[in-house]
């Protein structure tokens, strides 16, 4: 015990080949590990930054804040009405009220999308917009809202809103049969998918996401379930009376 704890010995052990050899290879291994470990952390960074947000195990998904926005929805009109029918936008800026936008379109036309875009780019709001909510996919009776177009012109997200998820045979068969230019009208509608519920309410979406979605709309949810750029645009076409 004496001789195998002496400093000889272990001057002997150290010195010779195989022990050399040992840690010899047990330094390259040790680097070849630091290395790998190196490598395998850069990798892990590259995926966290090209991975798609949904994926939670990389990254946690952070929702656009979108707090411009632009409201619309039409004046009641009577069954026998034939013309024009009154459009509203109402403009929030966050919680509130920045201005109003009026204008009109033909009843079961196809002017819908061209009018709200000449709304929008002809206001002093247009620089500032993030969204575009509309109350329905349709306005003034059947005239449907050319959602790509709207969304291709102005370079928004457009997002449509109903309470109730709408019966799209009933609405397919109205157009076709009834309805001036309602098989275009029907493709755009097709186009666009069945509605999806979000945040209490149902919607069709261009350029957003549907969480992106669920979080504007609880956002401007303030008084109803319906948020608040299409619930005043409502009451202010509304009070003029049917046409």
């Amino acid at each position: 015990m004496r001789l195998r704890n002496s400093r000889f010995v272990q001057t002997i052990l150290c010195t010779s080949r195989p022990f050399r050899r040992f840690t010899t290879i047990l330094s390259i291994a040790c680097s070849l590990l630091r290395r790998l470990l190196r490598i395998a952390g850069s990798s892990r960074e590259t995926s966290r930054s090209w991975h798609t947000p949904w994926c939670p195990a990389l990254t946690r998904y952070k929702p656009r804040r979108l707090s411009h926005v632009i409201g619309f929805d039409d004046a009641p009109f009577a069954r026998t009405h034939r013309g024009d029918v009154l459009v509203i936008g109402a403009v929030f800026a966050g919680n509130r009220l920045d201005g109003v936008l009026i204008d009109r379109v033909r009843r079961d036309g196809a002017n819908s999308a061209r009018t709200l875009i000449r709304m929008i780019r002809g206001s002093k709001f247009v620089q500032h917009l993030q969204l575009v909510m509309l109350q329905g996919i349709a306005l003034a009776g059947f005239n449907v809202v050319d959602v790509f177009e709207l969304h291709r012109q102005l370079a928004l997200p457009v997002l449509v809103i109903a309470r109730r998820r709408p019966n799209l045979a009933a609405v397919r068969e109205a157009l076709i049969t009834r309805v001036p230019a309602g098989r275009r009208k029907w493709s755009i509608i097709e186009r666009l998918g069945p509605m999806e519920p979000a945040a209490g309410v149902f919607v069709q979406r261009v350029g957003i996401s549907l969480p992106d979605a669920a979080t504007v709309i609880q956002r401007f949810a303030i008084h109803s379930s319906i948020p608040e750029p299409l619930r005043v645009a409502h009451m202010i076409a509304g009070s003029g009376g049917r046409v």
